[in-house]
């Protein structure tokens, strides 16, 4: 009875889809093992300012959000998704030890460069074999399911690194090697991942240029780009949570139970997108954020704090997963890559934006004004949604 009802919940998905959802999955335990004891490595280890760990990690991004466009863009014109995914898989887990190895920080610098710039070539390609592993009518359910993945990794990645320090007493550099398991785990998920040739592939020439893009897309882009521009780093939230003086173990427990919800809402989302449309799915995300930033704006507790995380971890998982389908939802599947790989520059770029925006609200503003300017973008983009982007639209290749 069991097996059935497995079968009726993932039916539709493929292989690929699964091996492609556990990629995910090992790429961010990878990931986020490092992400609470690399500031830590920076500054108590290599004795490094606050200044740096800002440099380091701002440029790692910034590559990372970059390139996604143009990886998605390269990958069009080739018509080829595995390689330049593997190719990114293997540089992000290259990246992880040559970290540890650091004995000054411009070393730390250049491999977490290599880290995130794999990240961002990894993306796009990899995004679009999860589109095409299914039909039009199941696409949100498998990027549903890699959301899991990814989230259920966010997850786990810094349990993992807590369990190793506090309770194994393991040294710190030692993280960053054994960080390089679980990267290889996930290109070994991509190297077993079958491709499918495109439709498009046949033709002598492929026209894998941006202004292919019909402006249906265009319009989603511009609508994500709006409410991007208040949706700034989650680092903001840690630092709320700080201001109640939450100890930072509560803090990266708080953190972890954000990820898991975002975890457990990947795949209903998408299926719901599958089932009632993507902007209607879509537009519940951007609400949700809305009324989550707000509720950080007015907290008065921690016992709030630690609710509005888990309503937030909501809109984290609808969103990743939903916001990538309905994006391949405007192009056809030669230009799939691109089109996801723009989506997400689009994403990273404005999140930067309002970042460094949230950041001077919070010195020169208050705290809260970071979250009021935050639910005033969710605003502006839900009224975008209703107004500019058709409900629907599956492209053909």
């Amino acid at each position: 009875m069991a097996s059935t009802t497995a079968r009726q919940i993932f039916s539709g998905l493929s292989r690929n889809t699964f091996l492609l959802a556990l990629a995910s999955l090992f790429a961010d335990v990878s990931t986020e093992m490092l992400y609470p004891i690399l500031p830590v490595f920076l500054t108590q280890t290599l004795h490094a300012t606050g200044s740096v760990v800002g440099l380091v990690e701002g440029f790692a991004q910034a590559a990372q959000n970059v390139v996604q466009g143009f990886s998605g863009a390269l990958s069009d014109k080739l018509q080829k998704r595995k390689p330049i995914a593997l190719l990114g898989y293997f540089m992000a887990a290259l990246g992880k030890p040559l970290m540890g190895v650091a004995t000054v920080w411009p070393a730390v610098f250049g491999a977490r460069f290599l880290d995130r710039l794999g990240s961002g070539i990894r993306s796009a390609p990899r995004d679009a074999l999860i589109a095409s592993s299914v039909d039009d009518e199941n696409r949100g359910r498998a990027f549903g399911l890699e959301g899991v993945g990814d989230n259920a990794g966010a997850f786990l990645g810094p349990i993992l690194a807590a369990f190793l320090l506090y309770s194994l007493h393991v040294d710190m550099r030692m993280i960053f090697y054994v960080a390089l398991i679980p990267g290889l785990l996930a290109f070994l998920m991509v190297l077993l991942v079958t491709e499918r040739p495109a439709a498009a592939a046949a033709k002598s020439k492929i026209d894998a240029s941006i202004w292919q893009f019909p402006r249906s897309y265009w319009a989603y882009l511009l609508v994500t780009a709006l409410f991007s521009l208040g949706n700034s780093s989650n680092s903001f939230l840690i630092l709320r949570t700080q201001d109640f003086g939450v100890s930072l173990e509560a803090t990266i427990l708080i953190y972890a139970g954000f990820n898991l919800i975002a975890a457990l809402i990947s795949y209903p989302a998408g299926a719901l997108s599958d089932r009632f449309g993507r902007k209607n799915v879509l537009l519940a995300s951007f609400v949700i954020f809305g009324v989550a930033y707000l509720g950080f704006a007015l907290a008065t507790n921690i016992a709030m704090i630690a609710g509005l995380f888990v309503f937030y971890g909501l809109y984290e998982g609808v969103f990743r997963s939903v916001g990538k389908a309905f994006a391949s939802d405007f192009v056809p599947e030669h230009l799939r890559a691109g089109g996801i790989g723009w989506f997400s520059t689009t994403v990273g770029l404005l999140q930067l934006v309002a970042s460094i925006a949230a950041g001077l609200l919070w010195d020169k503003v208050g705290h809260a004004a970071v979250f009021y300017y935050g639910a005033g973008s969710a605003v502006l983009g839900a009224f975008a949604l209703l107004l500019l982007v058709p409900a629907r639209q599956f492209p053909r290749g």
